[in-house]
């Protein structure tokens, strides 16, 4: 048995995971590796086998039953390695004498094989995602976004000294748990050695054969510069190959993307698809984001200053400074946690000519939401908000509210109701 570390800082997602292990026998935690899953799982206490081993590994495959027995819950660290002790969970869980809180399985990869059984019923997923800034103690959060999806336009306050190098420090310094080290050498060589993983090690584990590391290195840092856009998958090749004539196919590059998506290192948003008629002209392409924005700046070898003094990629075209778009990925990974423990989703929306936009879509269960434009700025003007009053006209009482994240001091509302939120300031 693995006892809890005593150095744990307790997550937002922490209260989900407790919530459910009350009632149901056995959760799926999901996300990036040394996003912290293991660590999390851990506060639980019970019994952990690790797949990773490959000690363990061995005696697992020769007697299976050993992986689900044990101190409960027992704590299935990268299950995918064993891919039948899904089944085994799955099994077990249809046993009457199983109680709740039983099994915590951890992975992360998705297989590129499906299971004999989907799970579902038995085995429920949960995403854990890197640190918000709450949960790295940048900041003490007032403003709720659980209370801004209750619809009730709650008064904002709040004063931060977070100031834009913070949120730029911050960026860079990423959100796994275990790779935050004072900016410098070893930083730099963390977040190399992770990336060097995935091409190395990982991708081979969901499939992916990769017969040219520095094709897919280009590919990734190609995607890097398109962060925060939606830049097709074409423009993102064209761009990691500029200048050769030889160019992959889209046989070559779709698997790329496949395979970094099923080890949660491309994190997507999608578009927003209201029920409802009132848009009839959306752009359906998701927003390219990676798993955590510290990846895409180290990727593109940028550090704070260089971010700070304008540098960015210009391969591809986009608005505003490369910095504001790694503002925003950040702002969309806080925005996805926050709306997680509020049981609520995120997407973007975009109209097909790209003649409005708004960054974060927050959606109740009731598909009636929450609107966030996302401003590398301390200061809101009209026009910035022109895009939430626009949203706000067409959908009426079915926009519970809307705010702008910004770089500033001072959450508050504006005198036509829309919200002033320092990012900072935000929090579940």
């Amino acid at each position: 048995m693995d006892r809890a570390e005593p150095s744990y800082v307790r997550r937002i997602v922490d209260d989900e995971l407790d919530e459910l292990l009350t009632a149901l026998p056995a959760i799926s935690l999901e996300g990036p590796r040394a996003v912290g899953k293991t660590s999390t799982a851990l506060q639980r206490g019970g019994t952990i086998t690790r797949l990773d081993d490959p000690a363990t590994l061995e005696l697992v495959t020769a007697q299976p039953a050993r992986v689900i027995d044990g101190t409960r819950p027992v704590i299935i660290d990268e299950w995918q390695r064993y891919q039948p002790a899904w089944d085994l969970v799955r099994r077990a869980c249809d046993a009457p004498a199983t109680p709740p809180g039983s099994f915590i399985l951890t992975g992360s990869a998705s297989p590129p094989t499906r299971q004999t059984h989907s799970g579902a019923g038995r085995i429920v997923p949960i995403r854990l995602r890197p640190l918000t800034l709450p949960e790295r103690g940048v900041e003490s959060p007032t403003v709720s976004l659980t209370a801004l999806l209750e619809g009730t336009r709650p008064e904002l306050h709040g004063r931060t000294d977070v100031d834009l190098t913070t949120y730029t420090e911050e960026i860079v310094a990423g959100g796994f748990p275990g790779l935050r080290l004072p900016a410098g050498r070893a930083r730099r060589a963390a977040l190399d050695g992770y990336l060097d993983r995935i091409i190395d090690a990982d991708l081979p584990e969901v499939g992916l054969s990769v017969r040219r590391p520095e094709t897919l290195r280009r590919w990734l840092r190609a995607f890097a510069a398109a962060i925060s856009t939606t830049t097709s998958y074409d423009r993102i090749r064209d761009a990691a190959t500029a200048g050769e004539d030889d160019k992959p196919a889209r046989t070559t590059t779709v698997p790329y993307r496949e395979a970094l998506e099923r080890l949660w290192i491309l994190d997507p948003l999608p578009a927003w698809s209201p029920s409802s008629n009132q848009f009839t002209r959306l752009t359906s392409g998701p927003k390219h984001h990676l798993a955590d924005p510290a990846l895409a700046a180290r990727l593109l070898g940028l550090e704070a200053e260089a971010l700070l003094h304008g540098d960015g990629p210009s391969a591809l075209p986009r608005d505003g400074t490369y910095l504001g778009a790694l503002f925003e990925s950040l702002a969309v990974l806080c925005t996805r946690v926050f709306a997680q423990a509020a049981e609520s989703r995120v997407s973007h929306l975009r109209t097909k000519g790209g003649e409005r936009e708004i960054d974060c879509v927050v959606v109740r269960a009731d598909q009636r939401v929450v609107a966030l434009e996302v401003k590398l700025s301390a200061t809101v003007t009209d026009r910035d908000v022109r895009h939430l009053r626009w949203l706000a006209g067409t959908l009426g009482p079915d926009l519970l509210d809307a705010a702008v994240l910004t770089t500033g001091t001072d959450a508050y509302r504006r005198t036509d109701g829309i919200g002033v939120i320092p990012l900072a300031l935000l929090g579940p």
